[in-house]
């Protein structure tokens, strides 16, 4: 009864099914674990101290970012550059912007500073003068942005002076000199008052490091691969079920092989008129 599996009709399904649950399954697990990931990176991250209480250390000595040293206070010595205004940055559920200053150190390169965050509007805003002369910063150490990160606008069109992603490869196309692939972020107001109306930015997570949206999207991930392997399962055996059961009807004879050329059966005959009560039989009138 199931000869009919190894049709070449049914030889394309069997292979379909073949390979679609285990690419289900695989994505599954796959997703599964970079939620397990995330989970254990949260689990390590809630022991280790929070990172702006440890120690300060030298820029140099932090990079390349990581999730260890992301949030760590970096010291870099310099003097203010460039100056560049970030707009739809929130804080404290209040739109505004932040004030990104380029800090040129002795090596030559720049390191993006987020001095701070005012609200409004960042066309025709007031923002108070960086520091002049060489300066020593400590800020908390923060990898570039991306078009996932919060706040970011990765669209472009802005108006001059303007940037939408704190990003070395962004700012690298708008200053003459070469650009950390990093930035930080000023964890209080700047001495002497220059920077005292801009509120201090503070330090995102590292990207992947918390239980956030993203983490339990992955859950459902995995949820809707394993119920997609299920739902490929369930259909071909459905398919096979309705196939068998119609081979089986055949066999009984309760469905012809080919209903267009079933046999017709025997005409019924015709109906009699019935005689009129003026005539007989035969048609004849009666008197």
């Amino acid at each position: 009864m199931y000869r009919f599996l190894l049709t070449p009709r049914w030889w394309g399904i069997n292979l379909f099914v073949v390979l679609a649950i285990p690419f289900c399954v695989f994505m599954g697990t796959w997703q599964l674990g970079r939620f397990e990931d995330r989970v254990q990176s949260h689990e390590q991250a809630e022991k280790q101290p929070d990172p702006s209480t440890r120690a300060a250390k030298p820029l140099d000595e932090l990079l390349p970012v990581d999730k260890v040293t992301s949030g760590r206070p970096a010291v870099a010595t310099g003097t203010y550059a460039d100056q560049f205004l970030v707009p739809g940055r929130t804080l404290d559920d209040r739109q505004g912007f932040y004030v990104l200053n380029m800090l040129r150190t002795d090596s030559g390169k720049a390191l993006p500073v987020v001095r701070g965050w005012l609200p409004g509007s960042a066309t025709g805003a007031r923002v108070p003068a960086a520091p002049e002369g060489e300066v020593t910063v400590t800020g908390d150490l923060q990898a570039s942005e991306n078009s996932r990160s919060d706040g970011v606008n990765a669209r472009g069109g802005l108006p001059g002076g303007q940037v939408g992603m704190i990003s070395a490869a962004t700012l690298v196309n708008l200053v003459p000199y070469d650009v950390y692939d990093a930035w930080v972020t000023l964890p209080e107001a700047e001495a002497g008052g220059t920077g005292g109306a801009m509120k201090p930015v503070p330090a995102a997570a590292p990207e992947g490091s918390g239980l956030d949206l993203k983490a339990f999207q992955n859950l459902g991930y995995t949820g809707e691969w394993f119920v997609f392997a299920g739902f490929v399962l369930f259909m071909w055996f459905r398919l096979v079920r309705r196939e068998a059961e119609a081979l089986r009807d055949i066999e009984l004879g309760l469905v012809p092989e080919d209903p267009a050329a079933a046999p017709e059966g025997p005409a019924a005959p015709a109906r009699e008129a019935p005689a009129s009560p003026d005539r007989d039989a035969a048609g004849t009138p009666v008197r």
